[in-house]
């Protein structure tokens, strides 16, 4: 019996690794898909399939090493008995990719905009590439002037990378839009959990207690600042007052 080559044994092996991985890659594919779906349902939101490469590809590329925070310059912070309560600060012109979701639910919302701006994203974009994750993902929502009702249209926006500012790739998705931003003062209070209507109206009723002249903000505009995925139970979140003009 003829013996098989160290040559052909070495790329007999070699192809049953490359094969071993992309099982493995895909079968992570799929648990990571199927737990999207799983929390999607719980918000009443539908993941199709073709959500799988983006979730996959953005959660490989999602250690903290290569996120990139928003930049900005912090202005104040106020603590009381060591306890951060808020602070001020300062960010940039800027251009960032947007989406205005109105569902029934905030959080349906938020999922929503989330998954469009993955594929956005994840290649679906005129550079075919993957843009690179910057947090947090913002969410601009809006109340009655008593503040004491949240509107259903919510815009979930994306900053776009430093080296993407001059000239963002196109999103594929007309829904997207990349709109330019003006430099704007933020009052910044940090919590925790998730964000629905009740949670959002509260922190806001927090944070205007706290500041010493809310009514130097816009009181009908609020921005929540996610940094970690809507999939997440244990979110991390701000709650943003914007200074006026």
């Amino acid at each position: 019996m003829a013996e098989e080559s160290p040559d052909s044994a070495y790329h007999s092996h070699g192809s049953s690794l490359e094969e071993e991985a992309e099982r493995t890659e895909e079968e992570e594919q799929e648990r990571l898909l199927s737990y999207w779906q799983s929390v999607g349902r719980g918000h009443q939101v539908d993941v199709p399939r073709d959500m799988a490469e983006p979730i996959h590809q953005l959660t490989r590329n999602n250690s903290p090493q290569e996120r990139q925070s928003i930049p900005f310059t912090l202005i104040q912070r106020k603590e009381k008995l060591g306890d951060l309560l808020y602070e001020k600060r300062q960010y940039g012109k800027a251009k960032w990719a947007c989406i205005t979701i109105k569902e029934k639910q905030y959080e349906q919302s938020i999922c929503l905009g989330f998954m469009k701006l993955m594929r956005y994203i994840c290649e679906q974009n005129s550079s075919g590439l993957y843009l690179g994750i910057t947090i947090p993902i913002v969410t601009i929502v809006h109340t009655n002037e008593s503040q004491s009702e949240m509107m259903q249209s919510v815009t979930v926006a994306y900053y776009l990378p430093e080296p993407l500012q001059d000239e963002p790739p196109h999103p594929f998705d007309s829904d997207i839009i990349i709109e330019e931003w003006p430099s704007t003062i933020v009052y910044s209070r940090s919590f925790r959990g998730i964000t629905n209507e009740d949670s959002i109206m509260r922190e806001i009723g927090l944070l205007a207690e706290i500041l010493e002249s809310p009514e130097l903000c816009l009181q009908d505009t609020f921005i929540i600042a996610g940094y970690t995925n809507p999939a997440a139970a244990n979110r991390h979140n701000e709650i943003w007052f914007l200074q006026r003009p």
